[in-house]
């Protein structure tokens, strides 16, 4: 793995999670409320966690700051979504071109319910957009049922776009 490899992985990440965003605006509000069986309660409970998630695990990773858990509640629309999302994306970018070949093996420890988990770098960010990617696909599938899918999510779409577009 090397730095450039995740540097495209997380530029693939982005540009999914803009897709979603872009259905998701193009939902009620009663829709990005709904409750749902998927494990966040509603559409708008699921795009916040994968943007928690990322907040967090960056914070973890590369000392950025963590606010605590976002609390879906406190964004009245899509567009404070958005707007958080994009500092996240900047923060996200901006620790990413730090990264160097040799920084992908360092290993970061925490504790959790008296365990001590190691993590190496590259593991742990290759997590953080499979984990993203999961929760995109649920709400992939909410949109669709709603009436606005947000089309294809493919890596593969994602770099025959890019190579399209260069």
């Amino acid at each position: 793995m090397k730095a450039e490899d995740i540097k495209l992985y997380y530029a693939y990440n982005e540009w999914a999670n803009q897709r979603i965003l872009d259905a998701a605006e193009r939902a009620t509000p009663e829709q990005l409320r709904a409750r749902n069986e998927l494990g966040w309660g509603s559409l708008r409970g699921a795009l916040v966690h994968i943007l928690d998630a990322e907040q967090g695990w960056f914070s973890f990773l590369f000392g950025t700051e963590n606010k605590g858990l976002i609390d879906p509640e406190s964004f009245a629309d899509m567009a404070e979504l958005r707007a958080r999302w994009e500092q996240q994306n900047k923060i996200t970018r901006r620790c990413l071109d730090t990264l160097q070949d040799d920084d992908l093996t360092r290993i970061h420890s925490n504790e959790r319910g008296g365990n001590t988990y190691d993590w190496v770098l590259w593991q742990a960010l290759v997590h953080v957009v499979n984990h993203g990617t999961q929760h995109r696909a649920e709400c992939a599938a909410l949109l669709t049922g709603f009436g606005h899918s947000p089309g294809d999510m493919d890596f593969t779409l994602f770099l025959r776009q890019r190579e399209e577009s260069a």
